[in-house]
């Protein structure tokens, strides 16, 4: 197999393109899935499911063009309070145009499905759009990593890892391939200097043909029908092993260059590690000890492998829960989920972190100031972090202003990088944090 050569053209987050086109679709029907059976001209298919409008179904039926498995809830439902404020949606601030807009105007205009601000156990805010409710899940996307970076902490924390090994210590099969030279905390801050190419347009590439039916998500043609006896990379962790290879320009550790592979990295040593598949160590240990209201799932990867990288998929308000967690420093309902040091780690920030950041011309003028432990940071000062996905999924957390806010979109563009729809957003979040600070709780 050839090696990939690295291009400063390709983005590098793995499901920033995973089908052929992204944005809106170049003949919009006016209404998707329209009819019994739809008409052609608004039926979702496995090809369109990332693209505007199909996408605001399709983001809320995520088990209808992709494979999933179940991540069963349990245990009682944690109460959250319906606490409304209604002064909320009437804020007032400058969008990413510089426009004049009230909160509730931001959310109309940018392609949001839910949003919702939780303040202690309250909800004071919360609204729903295209379809969603309060009893529909939504695929995170990327917002998946920092969940998988959550679980991970569990086995650091039992002296089951140790963050300065390579990840070939665990997993034999990655000796030879990018990752044996690289530290897992290199894998944890996407700073592990890979060398292949994301084409998501030749149908040629080794890009093309092997990680997008690998991991299911893309519609390449023959990718579905594919057996695991003739096909060398089937899953993503053969894609993994056999296909990625350093970049001998850089040295690990150096640069931070976002790529989902180092996401589905972490979830394969979950998973050898533990003993238990990716889906089944996060229902254990996670979400069957938050109270959640429903089941969640994750997309699977054609070998029936969770997706760690972007494939999570729950209500609004059990996403909010799982915030409520991180912001609480691992701590729900009175029990230690997640240690307290694990949590802490992703906004204690060395220089080199936010060097790192500065030195990628991808986020110039981005608030961003570093990643950390796959947490995008906006201020370690306040704990002020996100966990952010592909075409709008954000779950926002602010220790000084003790708030979580989780949103689910389905913006046209998948990227945040520049994304006007996604930033203002995220300015509507931040003015909310400072209007609650210190308000407590109703």
């Amino acid at each position: 197999m050839k090696t990939a050569i690295r291009s400063a053209f390709v983005l590098t987050a793995l499901v920033t393109h995973l089908a052929f086109a992204q944005g809106a679709a170049t003949s919009a029907p006016k209404k998707v899935m329209d009819g019994f059976p739809p008409s052609k001209e608004s039926q979702v298919t496995f090809g369109n499911y990332r693209q505007h409008p199909y996408s605001q179904w399709a983001f809320r039926n995520a088990g209808a063009p992709l494979n999933v498995l179940m991540v069963p809830r349990a245990g009682q439902i944690y109460p959250l309070q319906e606490n409304i404020d209604g002064d909320i949606g009437k804020i007032r601030l400058k969008d990413a145009e510089g426009k004049d807009k009230t909160v509730d105007q931001i959310l109309d205009e940018n392609y949001t499905d839910g949003y919702l601000v939780l303040k202690g156990d309250d909800i004071r805010y919360e609204r729903y759009f295209n379809g969603l409710s309060r009893d529909y899940q939504h695929i995170w996307f990327s917002a998946t990593k920092s969940l998988t970076s959550t679980a991970f902490g569990i086995l650091l924390a039992e002296g089951k890892v140790n963050l300065n090994d390579s990840p070939a210590k665990y997993i034999p099969e990655l000796k030879g391939s990018g990752f044996e030279r690289v530290t897992i905390q290199n894998v944890l801050d996407h700073s592990s200097s890979l060398d292949f190419k994301e084409n998501y347009t030749d149908p040629n590439s080794d890009f093309l043909k092997h990680y997008g039916p690998a991991m299911n998500m893309a519609r390449v043609p023959g990718g579905r029908d594919a057996e695991p006896q003739n096909t060398e990379i089937y899953g993503i962790y053969d894609f993994l092993s056999k296909f990625i290879r350093p970049n001998s320009k850089e040295v690990a550790g150096d640069v931070f260059d976002y790529n989902s592979a180092n996401s589905d990295v972490l979830g394969w040593l979950i998973a050898r590690i533990s003993g238990l598949p990716y889906d089944r160590f996060v229902q254990q240990h996670i979400w069957s000890k938050l109270g959640a209201e429903h089941d969640a799932y994750t997309v699977v990867d054609r070998a029936y492998m969770g997706i760690a990288t972007g494939g999570f998929n729950s209500t609004l308000r059990d996403a909010a829960r799982f915030g409520k967690m991180i912001l609480d420093r691992g701590r729900f309902n009175g029990q230690q989920v997640i240690p307290a040091e694990w949590v802490d780690a992703s906004i204690k920030l060395s220089a080199k972190d936010k060097e790192k950041m500065k030195n990628n011309e991808r986020y110039t003028g981005a608030a961003w100031i570093a990643y950390k432990n796959m947490w995008w940071i906006l201020d370690e000062q306040k704990g002020e972090y996100a966990a952010v996905g592909i075409h709008g999924q954000v779950i926002y957390v602010n220790r000084d202003a003790d708030i979580v806010v989780a949103f689910f979109s389905s913006q046209p563009v998948a990227s945040a990088a520049g994304n006007n729809s996604f930033w203002s957003k995220i300015m509507a979040t931040q003015e909310i944090a400072r209007k609650l600070k210190g308000t407590g709780q109703k």
